[in-house]
């Protein structure tokens, strides 16, 4: 891929993106954490518990490549999606939970991702293939992720109507990204693809099928209602793979690391689909709304 595209075009995207995350938050979404302790916490110790350590023991069990393994470890430490928002709303899950996950997960991810990256970089990556996430590229990471939202979240703040005809372009403008980065992706790597897809492509299925069940089973084991653990199970399924995958592009700066992301990508919404949809089968909606009250 070109280094221009990278260094320049693949950051300014992201930022459009976050900037489309942002306008869909408001302060009131950090503050509803009040209201859903529980989940929000279930939530959180999911992804950054459980999900991180069974992508570790996937690079393990798998025996992953360094590279591959690395990259696997940076898809997992990426937040939400809003495209689970979306999901959410298909299947009848709790949106403002959603939303107020979204607004935790994109702080909370600017620190505890390098953090993580940095972990998985100096247990797998041999001396002679070393990569590095310095300080100054864990701040960049940060900027990536917070500055654009807190943009949007200004932006929506005072132009609300503005932010309102922004909001159906940048997701589409989202997909599109997402499409292509992916295909740039896969192009750059073209001649290692099959051997990338054989590598990883059992260990990311297995991985989004973790996310996702996770997501929904743990919360509700633990008492969180129905449509509520919906919002979780997407929230924690859907990962922000655009933002994993410019983060390999762009801050590690090799292509190999982002195949984990690019191929997690094809399983995702087919994924996400399929389980929303059995979801609604064996847990129907009059059930999500008699736990809601409950609650």
């Amino acid at each position: 891929m070109d280094s221009g595209i990278i260094t320049i075009m693949l950051p300014l995207a992201l930022a459009i993106i976050m900037i489309g995350l942002g306008l869909e938050l408001t302060p009131k979404d950090f503050a509803r954490v009040s209201k859903h302790p529980k989940a929000v916490l279930i939530a959180l110790f999911c992804q950054l518990v459980l999900l991180v350590g069974i992508a570790f023991l996937l690079c393990k069990i798998f025996a992953l490549p360094p590279l591959l393994a690395v990259g696997l470890m940076l898809l997992a430490a990426s937040p939400g999606g809003s495209t689970a928002n979306l999901f959410s709303y298909l299947f009848k899950g709790d949106l403002a939970l959603n939303i107020t996950l979204t607004a935790i997960n994109s702080v909370i991810a600017a620190l505890t991702l390098p953090l993580i990256v940095n972990f998985s970089i100096m247990h797998f990556m041999q001396d002679g293939q070393q990569i590095t996430m310095q300080f100054s590229k864990i701040l960049q990471v940060f900027s990536i992720i917070i500055i654009p939202v807190c943009i949007g979240m200004l932006i929506r703040h005072y132009a609300p109507k503005f932010s309102e005809k922004l909001n159906r372009p940048l997701r589409i403008f989202a997909v599109i990204f997402l499409l292509l980065i992916i295909a740039g992706a896969i192009f750059s790597e073209r001649e290692n693809i099959a051997a990338y897809l054989g590598q990883v492509g059992a260990a990311t299925a297995i991985f989004c099928i973790c996310s996702l069940s996770i997501g929904y089973f743990v919360p509700r084991f633990l008492g969180i209602n129905s449509a509520q653990a919906r919002a979780c199970a997407f929230e924690i399924g859907i990962h922000n793979s655009t933002l994993a995958m410019t983060i390999a592009l762009t801050v590690i700066a090799n292509s190999a690391v982002a195949m984990p992301a690019a191929v997690y990508s094809i399983f995702m919404y087919i994924f996400a689909a399929v389980f929303g949809m059995l979801i609604s089968k064996f847990a129907p909606l009059s059930t999500a709304k008699q736990d809601a009250v409950s609650t």
